[in-house]
């Protein structure tokens, strides 16, 4: 109950703070308020289904319809994917709202915020998964997903808005393998989902360190975060 009552907290913030000086933001007034919508909605509709018997029936069906040994790890990649298509947009000269670099820059600290968010809730609550182990909720999975996602969102939806929700269709399938493998209940990953898209929403409004890019007026050069073989590193491009 304690945990409920948190999370219905950190909501109420989302919100709030999504609504300080709306009047600035250049004749859109309602526009952080309607960002504040989706969110919510999933993180109430989380809390209220959390721990019920709809959760728990749900999450029977779902593992029902794959085999109860059904077993993959896709998920691991498929969070991921977003900031791959973001990158490799980039590459390809689709005109995005930010630098590669502010996009690196606020795809960082989105991630740093929503996990952290996710991570502490987890640790403070005592839920199991439905395969017994602990740390159930909300979903560190679904929360990653949706925070590259909504990244990638705010960067290409004014220039491409197939690609900008794309990848909001890869986050959604990671919230999918998760309850298929066994690993979280539908109302893990609607909260954690809420928590990616809410936090990312709010640092694209505040935009901190919006002035730190010492590429800025380098030309021809670009560098992106890689992963390959469980390790990360910094991939470099240059254009002749």
């Amino acid at each position: 109950m304690k945990n409920n009552i948190l999370l219905l907290l950190l909501t109420c913030s989302v919100i709030q703070a999504q609504v300080i000086h709306k009047d600035t933001l250049q004749n859109k007034p309602h526009k952080i308020l309607k960002q504040s919508i989706l969110p919510a909605s999933l993180i109430g509709v989380g809390l209220i289904i959390n721990k019920s018997s709809f959760d728990k029936t749900f999450q029977k069906d779902i593992r029902n319809s794959v085999k109860n040994n059904y077993k993959t790890n896709v998920e691991d990649y498929l969070a991921v994917a977003p900031v791959a298509q973001m990158y490799i947009a980039d590459l390809a000269g689709i005109k995005s709202k930010n630098h590669w670099f502010d996009q690196s820059k606020y795809l960082f600290i989105s991630n740093l915020f929503s996990v952290g968010i996710t991570q502490l809730i987890k640790k403070s609550n005592q839920k199991l998964r439905p395969n017994g182990m602990p740390d159930s909720f909300p979903s560190g999975h679904t929360t990653i997903a949706f925070t590259n996602a909504t990244v990638l969102y705010h960067e290409f939806h004014e220039s491409s808005p197939v690609l900008a929700y794309s990848g909001y269709a890869f986050a959604t399938t990671v919230g999918y393998f998760r309850m298929a493998n066994n690993k979280h209940y539908l109302s893990d990953v609607l909260v954690g989902a809420g928590i990616g898209i809410a936090v990312t929403n709010l640092i694209y409004y505040f935009k901190p360190l919006k002035n730190f890019n010492p590429f800025k007026k380098v030309k021809n050069v670009s560098v992106f975060p890689s992963y390959k073989d469980n390790s990360y590193g910094l991939y470099a491009c240059y254009q002749f």
